[in-house]
């Protein structure tokens, strides 16, 4: 346990050490609400074990006196790629919530995605200065989702995040076990749902399958999203080839291969070994970005040389945020920053577009 009054990051080494930390400072549910996967929780870990699947190839005489990590993407500039994926609740792991973990991201530079099911309004959050976009979750009430989508380009989000992946929300045991629908703080609601629905409806209620999903959702829908705003439009939750080239063609100006954190359907492939099929289906007609398991920049250069152009994480920052607030969160992408630096450094990469194929390849045994 960490005494009282110690900086709770003194004896920091890497970021499973804020996994410890989280795990001492919040309550069971939230914490399994957080780490956990759905079913057995193989895709879950299998977003760790694939990028063990790939090993570095490293070049050497290389002048690396000046590694630049800055990069695009949607022509957007951003000092290093990696991007906070949308996470629900944040205030289960910190008081401060959405506010701290935006504070942390800007000190950083990193651009935040916000959720649907956020618990600090829009408005507050733009306060933070922090580089933002919105995850839009398609509710039955569309009304809501296009209040939702106008409010986050008026606020002065810069891209508009469709998830895909949760027409019905996954088997997660843990929760089932941990009885959250009953524990859940009932002073917690999707803060900017609420507002637009102009009602009072505690957290608990707004976790009920029912109030979240529009089951009928297509691929003909995302016209209808992508005009809502003039932000452009990623679709998240993309696994196949398949999807990849549907999405193109709806007008998505990028991608992101993920499956949910493996929080949603068990026993689909890790996102990174998703990844070049992506890639190749989308051919540079849009870009791709990839979350799920990363956790060094070692995974990063493996992410980007598979061919996208940003990674985005989502469990450490929620442990950097309940173990250290703000400062957690910023400490996170600092040592990822730092990693990939050093990563970039030691395999000749002096800069993120130096990064290619070439410079990894399948681990000797990896299937």
């Amino acid at each position: 346990m960490s005494e009282a009054g110690a900086d709770p990051l003194e004896g920091a080494v890497r970021l499973e050490d804020l996994e410890a930390l989280a795990r001492e400072r919040m309550p069971l549910p939230a914490f399994d609400y957080y780490a956990g996967g759905s079913g057995d929780e193989w895709t879950l870990a299998e977003n760790r074990r694939a990028f063990d699947r790939w090993i570095l190839r490293p070049r050497y005489l290389v002048d690396v006196s000046n590694i630049d990590l800055g990069t695009t993407v949607l022509g957007q500039v951003m000092p290093l790629p990696i991007l906070l994926a949308p996470a629900s609740f944040h205030r289960l792991a910190h008081p401060e919530g959405e506010m701290a973990t935006a504070r942390g991201a800007a000190a950083a530079g990193a651009t935040m995605c916000i959720s649907t099911a956020a618990t600090t309004a829009l408005e507050d959050i733009a306060t933070t200065g922090v580089p933002r976009w919105f995850q839009l979750y398609v509710r039955g009430e569309r009304w809501i989702s296009e209040e939702l989508v106008r409010r986050a380009h008026a606020t002065g989000c810069t891209a508009i995040v469709l998830t895909i992946d949760l027409p019905y929300l996954g088997n997660r045991e843990r929760d089932v076990r941990n009885r959250l629908d009953e524990w859940f703080p009932k002073d917690l609601q999707m803060e900017n749902v609420v507002r637009v629905a102009a009602g009072d409806h505690p957290g608990s209620e707004l976790l009920e399958e029912e109030t979240w999903f529009d089951y009928s959702l297509t691929w003909d829908d995302v016209a209808w999203i992508r005009n809502l705003s003039p932000l452009p439009l990623l679709v998240k939750g993309v696994m196949t080839a398949e999807d990849a080239v549907l999405a193109v063609e709806a007008g998505a100006a990028g991608v992101v291969v993920s499956n949910h954190g493996g929080r949603q359907l068990d026993g689909v492939a890790a996102s990174v070994d998703a990844l070049p099929e992506v890639v190749d289906a989308v051919a540079g007609r849009a870009e791709v970005l990839v979350d799920g398991g990363v956790r060094r920049g070692t995974d990063i250069v493996k992410a980007l040389a598979l061919g996208a152009r940003a990674v985005m994480i989502g469990r450490p920052y929620l442990w950097g945020l309940a173990g250290a607030g703000d400062r957690g969160v910023q400490w996170v992408l600092e040592k990822l920053r730092a990693e990939l630096q050093l990563a970039m450094a030691l395999t000749g990469a002096t800069s993120v577009e130096a990064i290619t194929r070439s410079m990894i390849a399948p681990a000797p045994g990896a299937r």
